[in-house]
């Protein structure tokens, strides 16, 4: 029998469109040498192989070894090709995620408690009431990857006193720790001295027992979350929002923000351009701009509801302290392009009541995810309420109830 002759044309078309394609990915690959070495080759180099690709585009596929020996010799490749370009990789994908970081998302940490019990700084949480069902289930290195807890546990060993001149940084250059002495037996608890000293609950001139039990559970090191930055430029912010912002021309007690606690903070936005704020009975009541009279914050955003619900650490908002809204009755009215900002942990925030209101210039972004650690607050920002627990009286810095979070 004769062959097909369908068959054969159909059998070298496809040998010849492989070959096709062959020429033109070795044109390509010319090309792209030629562009991304165009500051590096010489003009002599550059000239042959302008001509050569020229050639390749209209050569016979059948000449593609010719070609390639002529290319190795007037570009050969480079000793370590495969490093390079995977460090222009590396470098590419770099400028990508610095770009997408600076115009669209930052991370930031949580520094202190001043947004608790809604946003963590450094923080203690109790093993026995903690919120987190597998908090201390796993081992230490997973539950430090998952949930950033460092085991914080003082059983005394041995009678004694504590030792005031004892106490000594202890860390080992990642984290902090504080050393001390209670009796003859010197113990290790994560944190530094005043982060220890307000979960510890340890006391001078008292006698401490053998088998007593000081504190049990763990330090987390915060939430760590991302900040977006481009709503700011096509949305009015609105009240209840949270904001980063930045401390430039802040000040405080007549010192710089920056020099007093850093150069970024966190807080609420409670105080919109031309609003007339006081607090009254630790209620913050809010005039808005062209309004006849004035109304709690929680009547006019529901997110505000759960500062006022007096359970898991919440408290309202305090106008004992600081130098705006001190007076029980005096107002405050926000100038343009300024925003009143307040920390939800409102007895412990250094916040507008102390600076004023943070010029819009001032403003890096608004909170939008916690990413790390795995806690209940992770995810968008505000999604929980509290903690259904009393908030209680504050003690040592802090609302105890907070410890269970």
């Amino acid at each position: 029998m004769g062959e097909n002759p369908g068959f054969l044309r159909r059998y070298f078309a496809g040998i010849f469109s492989r070959r096709q394609k062959a020429m033109n990915k070795f044109v390509a690959e010319m090309r792209l040498r030629r562009h991304a070495d165009d500051d590096i080759l010489s003009p002599t180099v550059r000239a042959d192989l302008d001509a050569l690709i020229d050639e390749a585009r209209s050569a016979d596929p059948g000449r593609m070894k010719e070609l390639a020996e002529r290319y190795a010799r007037i570009a050969p490749p480079y000793r370590h090709r495969k490093i390079r370009e995977l460090l222009d990789l590396l470098l590419v994908v770099g400028a990508v995620a610095f770009g997408i970081r600076g115009l669209y998302f930052q991370p930031f940490r949580i520094p202190t408690s001043s947004m608790q019990p809604t946003l963590y700084g450094i923080h203690f949480m109790e093993r026995e009431n903690a919120t987190n069902p597998l908090l201390g289930k796993l081992p230490q290195p997973i539950n430090w990857l998952l949930f950033s807890a460092r085991p914080a546990k003082l059983e005394v060993r041995a009678a004694g006193e504590l030792d005031l001149n004892s106490f000594r940084r202890a860390g080992d250059g990642v984290s902090d720790s504080t050393a001390f002495r209670i009796g003859p037996v010197e113990y290790k608890l994560p944190g530094d001295f005043r982060k220890v000293e307000e979960y510890s609950n340890l006391e001078l001139s008292r006698p401490y027992r053998p088998g007593e039990v000081v504190c049990d559970g763990f330090l987390s090191l915060g939430d760590h979350l991302f900040v977006e930055r481009f709503s700011l430029y096509l949305f009015p912010l609105r009240r209840g929002d949270i904001v980063v912002f930045n401390t430039d021309g802040l000040i405080a007690d007549n010192r710089k923000l920056s020099d007093v606690s850093g150069y970024y903070y966190i807080k609420r936005l409670v105080g919109l351009p031309g609003d007339t704020l006081k607090i009254v009975d630790n209620v913050l009541q809010v005039k808005p701009r062209g309004a006849k009279e004035f109304k709690p914050i929680y009547e006019l955003d529901p997110v505000f509801e759960k500062l006022y619900s007096g359970k898991g650490g919440y408290q309202g908002h305090l106008n004992f302290m600081g130098h705006h809204l001190a007076e029980p009755g005096s107002d405050y009215v926000v100038p343009e392009d300024h925003y009143f900002m307040m920390g939800d942990n409102s007895q412990f925030s250094l916040d507008s009541r102390f600076f004023g209101a943070v010029p819009r210039e001032n403003l890096v972004g608004k909170a939008w995810i916690v990413f790390w650690p795995f806690s209940r607050r992770w995810g968008r920002i505000d999604r929980v309420g509290p903690v259904d627990a009393p908030t209680g009286e504050a003690r040592r810095g802090t609302f105890p109830v907070m410890y269970r979070q």
